[in-house]
């Protein structure tokens, strides 16, 4: 590991994490937060779709001036378009059941004398309540984590830029260029083509990948023990409250912990599907989560 820069008390490092699939092995790269004093937990946290890691970089300064050792790392494939090309083949299902899986591991092995806790953005939060996240997890905290039916999304024009935009568009671009160039029409960051195919797959489904008989998710989030943390707002589309309900009420044994934010709460007109996540929107929320966590964390560590 090379550091990269100190941040007054905390230590900021860059990781390499290896991670094994279908097509041979490679690496995440990432990057560990450590606090000035010995940590006293773990987390570790796995992106949305076409999120970058530097967008959870405040988060993880925040916690790990909490005390936590915090670990944060981009999916394959997920940033220019060299990188989405690279691992054109590269599923949502493989970073669900190969990246995060893989940091989960990475961290417990890193770490195997402190308790582990983990925060999920959207597909992050997807792998984290099917099991993927580690063995050893105290808590999970998920944001913006849904069941989400593209055809059931409010208001009609966010329906129509959903289902043409990706399920229309968002695939012939992807056919034309050899991958989704989210950076060109407002997604995020380039992503893998099979990705984006597997993605508006999901989408057109009424249950999301609980309708695909290739997926193992309806048995895989019936068996979750972990106690889940699980954020919403009231002005995201994609993760509404019923949609975050719907993907919840599939974890039979996993004690939940449900909350809806509303913009108002923190003193803004908007947070969104991203928001929560935003140091300038959300920062004085995250004590909230870091509470939870900590005390998910202490509760195993007696």
């Amino acid at each position: 590991m090379t550091t990269l820069k100190d941040m007054d008390s905390l230590l900021q490092q860059d990781v390499r994490i290896p991670v094994q699939s279908r097509y041979g092995s490679s690496e995440l790269e990432g990057h560990l937060f450590l606090p000035a004093v010995v940590p006293h937990a773990v987390l570790t946290i796995h992106p949305a779709t076409a999120t970058p890691e530097r967008f959870y970089c405040s988060f993880a300064e925040a916690a790990a001036a909490r005390g936590f050792a915090v670990i944060t790392y981009g999916y394959r494939g997920v940033g220019d378009r060299t990188a989405a090309r690279a691992h054109r083949h590269i599923r949502m299902r493989d970073w669900i059941a190969e990246d995060v899986a893989a940091v989960g591991t990475w961290a417990e092995e890193k770490f195997p004398d402190l308790p582990h806790t983990a925060l999920g953005h959207s597909v992050g939060g997807h792998a984290l309540l099917l099991g993927y996240g580690g063995q050893r997890l105290s808590g999970i905290a998920t944001i913006a984590t849904a069941m989400v039916a593209a055809r059931e999304i409010a208001p009609r024009s966010e329906r129509f830029r959903v289902e043409f935009g990706l399920g229309v568009f968002g695939r012939a671009i992807t056919r034309v260029f050899g991958y989704m160039p989210g950076s060109r029409v407002g997604l995020g960051e380039d992503i893998p083509a099979a990705a984006l195919y597997e993605w508006t797959k999901w989408l057109r489904r009424p249950h999301f990948f609980f309708d695909d008989p290739s997926f193992d998710a309806e048995a895989r989030a019936s068996r979750l023990r972990t106690p889940v943390l699980a954020l919403g707002t009231s002005d995201d589309p994609w993760a509404t409250e019923a949609f975050i309900d719907a993907l919840t009420d599939r974890l039979r044994l996993a004690p939940v912990t449900r909350r809806t934010i509303a913009p108002a709460e923190l003193g803004t007109e908007a947070i969104g599907h991203l928001g929560l996540m935003r140091r300038s929107v959300a920062e004085a929320f995250w004590p909230e989560i870091l509470d939870w966590l900590e005390t998910r964390a202490a509760a195993d560590n007696r």
